[in-house]
């Protein structure tokens, strides 16, 4: 492949392995691999085998001209940025302005699912940037990753600890996929041959219940596990009974509710198409996680 491909966010987790994949993928010389990051000096490893390591600042557009001349593709990994309103999508209208002004042939977006039917609190961001991209009239590949297996860590080895894990997801359903999986998917997308636009929803094999995630991990680890159904109030009130920043409560609680009504239980085989092959099984990810789950 002799196109020029741009990875934003490259320091993140998630830009680390899509670059991995590209690398390992043999199709891909180094030098066509454009990398961007706030902190260039973080990605000093990937300089030394050749891969063009550029500075790039999403809340300073005049860095991104400089960022992204001569790529061919522009892959922009949404930003983290949720403390405050607006932020993030203007940070990432920066970057597709930037991918325009740089002739840039081809635009790869990592969105979420179904961001125009959605109670997830920072949907709209997505959907803002979607929408941007398509204005550009420039061929695009919108990637609506599904919810990360990694997130689990975040509640988990707390509730594993005190044998009792409290969500308002009801029955609601999710198809988990580990970042890596997400990351190869995401790689193949950047590989693909063709400019024709698509969206794909990139998603684990089979969607489960809280109740049904619970019994694997505690089949995994060894410890009980019992799932508390709780109303999103109450939920909201025990996240602030545990020091939660208030700020980010709202989002928290809008996760529980949104696979409670059913708006993240798809499930596709995009990841496996982009990929080239099956997202890690649910339970294996679970018994290779499972120091991390024990905290």
């Amino acid at each position: 492949m002799t196109e020029t491909l741009l990875i934003t966010g490259a320091s993140g987790q998630l830009g680390r392995l899509v670059i991995d994949h590209l690398l390992a993928s043999g199709k891909v010389d180094p030098a066509t691999v454009i990398a961007t990051t706030r902190d260039p000096a973080k990605l000093d490893a990937y300089a030394v085998r050749g891969v063009s390591v550029r500075r790039a600042d999403f809340d300073d557009p005049a860095s991104l001209d400089a960022a992204f001349a001569g790529a061919d593709k522009v892959l922009i990994v949404s930003t983290d940025a949720l403390d405050a309103p607006g932020r993030r999508l203007a940070q990432h209208k920066a970057a597709v302005a930037a991918a325009a002004k740089a002739g840039a042939k081809h635009i790869l977006y990592t969105s979420m699912p179904q961001p125009d039917d959605s109670r997830v609190t920072f949907a709209p961001d997505h959907l803002g940037t979607e929408a941007a991209i398509r204005a550009t009239g420039i061929p695009h590949t919108i990637l609506r990753n599904g919810w990360y297996a990694e997130n689990l860590f975040m509640s988990l080895p707390h509730a594993l600890q005190t044998g009792a894990w409290y969500t308002s997801s009801g029955a609601g359903r999710i198809a988990h996929i580990a970042r890596a999986d997400i990351a190869a998917a995401v790689a193949g997308a950047l590989l693909k041959v063709g400019g024709e636009s698509a969206t794909y929803t990139l998603t684990g094999t089979k969607s489960r219940t809280a109740d049904e995630i619970a019994a694997i991990v505690s089949a995994a680890t060894g410890r009980p596990l019992a799932v508390v159904h709780v109303s999103d109030d109450q939920l909201a009130e025990g996240l602030k009974g545990a020091g939660l920043p208030e700020a980010f409560i709202p989002t928290i609680v809008s996760f529980d509710a949104n696979t409670r009504d059913g708006k993240i239980a798809m499930v596709t085989k995009d990841a496996e198409t982009l990929a080239g092959r099956a997202p890690q099984p649910f339970e294996d990810f679970v018994a290779a996680n499972r120091a991390a789950l024990l905290g």
